[in-house]
C-alpha cells in the first residue's frame, strides 16, 4: 500500500516508521521539513509540498497537530486538486464538528473520508499496538484494515465519523485527570514526609492505581520532561477541545476546567514541548 503520512511529529513520525518497517511505501510531508529528513534512513520518501506527498498515494493519513493545521496543510488549491478518488484518515485528535466539517470538504473535492484516533505513544506505534478507533462505514474499515492493522492489534469501528473524535477526546480527558491527581497526592506525600515507596505500594495494591502512574512517577520524581510522549501543549489543546464539546451536553465539567489554568501556568514556564508530566511544577513546585 502506498501512504502519505502528513505531520511528522512525535506520534506521526513514529506511525510513519512503523508502516514504512511493515512493507507499506510511506511518503511524508511535514511543515518543518528538518524534522522529517531523518525518516529518510529507513526508505521513506520525504517531500516539501503536501500535494507531492498525495499525488501518487492509495490513502492520505493527516498526524497533524490541530484542525487549523489540517485546514492549512490540506485544504489549499494544490492540496484539493489531487484529492479526487483518494481516501484521507484523520488520526490527530480534533473535535467531532472539526472532523465532519473536514468530511464536508474532502467529499466536495471529490474525495472519501473517515477518522482514526489513535491512544497511545511512541512505543506502542513501534510496536504496532496503538488503539485505533475508526470512524466511517463498515466499508472503509475493510478496506483500510490493512492499515489499521499495521498500527493495532484489534482496530474498533467505533460508528460513523464523528463518534470516534468523541471517544478520543473522552480518553484524553482522563490523561489530564490522571496525571494532575496523581501528581497532587504525591506532591502532599513528600511534604508530608511519607515514604513515595510506602504510598506506592500501597496505591498499587489498590483499586485507584493506574499503570500510567508507575511510568510519570520517574519523571516526577527526577523533574526530567525531556523527551515527551505527549507535550503540554497537545494536552492544553485536548483538554479545551474537550470542554468545548462537552459544553454542548449540559455536563458539568468544573474539575477539568481546574486543569486546564494548571497547563497554561505549565507552558507559561517554557515547558509546552516538554512532556505533560511537567505540570507537577505548577502544582508541587521546587521550594
Amino acid at each position: 500500500m502506498t501512504i502519505a503520512v502528513l505531520g511528522t511529529g512525535l506520534l506521526g513520525y513514529a506511525i510513519a516508521e512503523r508502516l514504512q518497517s511493515v512493507g507499506h511505501q510511506v511518503t511524508v510531508y511535514n511543515r518543518t521539513a528538518a524534522k522529517a529528513l531523518p525518516l529518510q534512513a529507513c526508505g521513506i520518501t520525504v517531500v516539501t509540498r503536501p500535494e507531492q506527498a498525495m499525488a501518487q498515494a492509495d490513502c492520505v493519513v493527516l498526524m497533524l497537530a490541530d484542525a487549523a493545521a489540517i485546514h492549512a496543510v490540506l485544504l489549499t488549491p494544490a492540496s484539493l486538486a489531487v484529492l479526487r478518488d483518494k481516501t484521507v484518515i484523520q488520526m490527530g485528535t480534533i473535535a467531532q464538528k472539526e472532523s465532519l466539517a473536514l468530511q464536508a470538504e474532502i467529499e466536495k473535492a471529490g474525495g472519501s473520508y473517515c477518522e482514526a484516533p489513535v491512544l497511545g505513544s511512541i512505543a506502542e506505534a513501534n510496536a504496532g499496538t496503538l488503539l485505533v478507533m475508526v470512524g466511517g462505514t463498515e466499508e472503509q474499515f475493510t478496506q483500510w484494515a490493512p492499515l489499521f492493522r499495521s498500527l493495532s492489534r484489534e482496530p474498533r469501528l467505533i460508528g460513523p465519523v464523528g463518534k470516534a473524535a468523541s471517544l478520543k477526546l473522552a480518553l484524553n480527558q482522563l490523561i489530564a485527570a490522571e496525571i494532575s491527581a496523581f501528581a497532587l497526592s504525591l506532591g502532599l506525600v513528600q511534604r508530608a514526609g511519607v515514604p513515595v515507596d510506602t504510598f506506592m505500594a500501597i496505591l498499587r495494591e489498590s483499586a485507584l492505581f493506574a499503570p500510567s502512574f508507575d511510568k510519570k512517577l520517574p519523571r516526577l520524581l527526577t523533574r526530567n520532561y525531556l523527551h515527551p510522549n505527549f507535550s503540554t501543549n497537545h494536552l492544553l489543546k485536548d483538554v479545551a477541545l474537550f470542554l468545548n464539546e462537552a459544553s454542548g451536553y449540559e455536563l458539568t465539567t468544573s474539575s477539568l476546567e481546574g486543569i486546564k489554568p494548571v497547563l497554561e501556568r505549565t507552558i507559561a514556564q517554557g515547558l509546552g514541548e516538554a512532556d505533560y508530566a511537567s505540570l507537577y511544577e505548577t502544582i508541587n513546585p521546587k521550594v
